[in-house]
């Protein structure tokens, strides 16, 4: 019998959005000019107010105001009227020093050599964390979230253009159910959800018609010219539309509701397929396992459906703080291995092949360098890996940088996975 997945979306301009874009920022800076920073942010935002706080070590000072300030300008919250104003609001800052207790289990002398240094840097935290992919996408992401995040993509853009739709503001959420066959395979999208902030019309009903028609019309086709050909055929005439259903949406972004740092774990990986540990990732340096196993294990997962060792795989690794070697890994192929092993099998090949230990996957996929603010909004899943250009400019200083974005989505280990698995 056929059965209905759904997962959901958030922008830019969601209040927890902005809260992680302002901590991710936070880290590109300390990283930027001091690459060794050891760095837990947590943002808050509300009406008119941010709340920065956490811990940091480190040898460069930042200016968190300006930087914040100028995150919330870049998501679009430029407007007195919204109630939260990039140059209006508030920023208390209650950013501290790191505890020695914790900093002692990371940072140990060392030798020069890899294996020593990757010895002595522990874990920063114990936990668990997963990795997933899926062959349903192009991208091995589930495909209800990635649609998700398409359509909020395209809202996002079109806000920015300002043309074809000009009462769009930054607060958007969006979610697609997809009905899938018995043997896991996406046959048609039930329903679309999608709810949009805007500026305040005259007539209710009216403004309700419009936003509904610019959905259906302009937003959704732009996304569908995205998508390959079999994904357009899911887009049929029986799709249900719920565009904003309870009606205006005028009051939203952090005035409608605050935001905090780390409360859109699902949407940030795979939309509820898999598993998630709990850590979150934004405002954290890869030191924390939290975030840089959980990229190690995408890269896992999506190398090993890539290389053709099964069709859908989560993989898990954990972590006691302060020591190196995970305490385990786990991979689950949900029957669909293609090859003549058990899952503990292949988990134990995973061990062999990719080096798990905190510094060792810090260098592999070069996390200690300002690539984080690219992932606070719309998944640090699934994205495009390239390299780019950026500009850092800090009191005074300057600093430019090129990095690698979303080096864990990179298939440079798939000739290694069917080496290893004689495929």
């Amino acid at each position: 019998m056929a059965y209905l997945f759904t997962s959901e979306s958030v922008s830019e301009g969601h209040p927890d959005k902005v809260a992680d874009q302002i901590s991710d920022a936070l880290i590109d800076h300390f990283l930027a000019f001091d690459p060794n920073s050891k760095v837990a942010c947590e943002t808050l935002v509300t009406t008119g107010l941010v709340v920065l706080a956490g811990e940091v070590n480190t040898t460069t000072y930042l200016d968190v105001q300006s930087i914040a300030r100028d995150v919330i300008r870049k998501i679009g919250y430029t407007k007195a009227e919204y109630m939260f104003e990039a140059n209006s609001c508030g920023i208390i800052s209650a950013i501290h020093e790191q505890s020695q207790d914790i900093n002692q289990g990371v940072d140990r002398d060392s030798e020069d050599d890899f294996d020593a240094k990757a010895n002595a840097q522990g874990a920063g935290d114990q936990g668990m964390m997963f990795g997933y992919a899926t062959r349903e996408t192009d991208n091995y992401m589930p495909l209800a979230l990635d649609l998700s995040h398409k359509v909020l993509q395209e809202i996002a853009d079109i806000r920015r253009e300002n043309t074809d739709i000009t009462y769009l503001r930054p607060d958007t959420k969006s979610q697609v159910t997809i009905e899938y066959t018995d043997d896991n395979r996406p046959q048609r999208i039930d329903t679309i959800v999608i709810s949009t902030q805007h500026d305040d019309f005259a007539e209710d009903q009216e403004m309700l018609d419009r936003i509904k028609s610019d959905m259906i019309n302009l937003v959704i086709p732009r996304v569908k010219a995205r998508l390959k050909p079999e994904l357009q055929a899911l887009f049929t005439g029986d799709i249900t539309y719920h565009i904003n259903p309870t009606g205006k949406f005028v009051i939203g972004g952090p005035h409608g509701d605050s935001g905090l740092t780390g409360r859109k774990i699902i949407v940030d990986t795979y939309g509820g397929k898999g598993a998630h540990g709990g850590g979150a990732f934004s405002g954290k340096d890869p030191s924390k396992v939290d975030r840089s196993a959980a990229y190690a294990t995408r890269h896992i997962a999506k190398n090993l459906v890539a290389a053709g060792v099964c069709d859908e795989v989560l993989v898990q690794v954990s972590y006691a703080i302060g020591v190196a070697q995970p305490c385990g890994v786990f991979v689950n192929t949900y029957g669909t291995a293609k090859v003549n092993l058990t899952d503990g099998e292949i988990a134990r090949l995973v061990e062999k092949i990719f080096d798990l230990r905190p510094y060792a996957i810090e260098q592999r996929l070069k996390l200690r360098t300002p690539i984080y603010s690219e992932t606070a909004a719309y998944g640090h899943m699934g994205r495009e890996s390239k390299v780019v250009k950026k500009v850092f400019e800090n009191a005074g200083q300057r600093t430019e940088v090129e990095v690698e974005l979303f080096t864990w989505e990179k298939l440079d280990y798939v000739d290694k996975v069917k080496e290893a698995f004689g495929i």
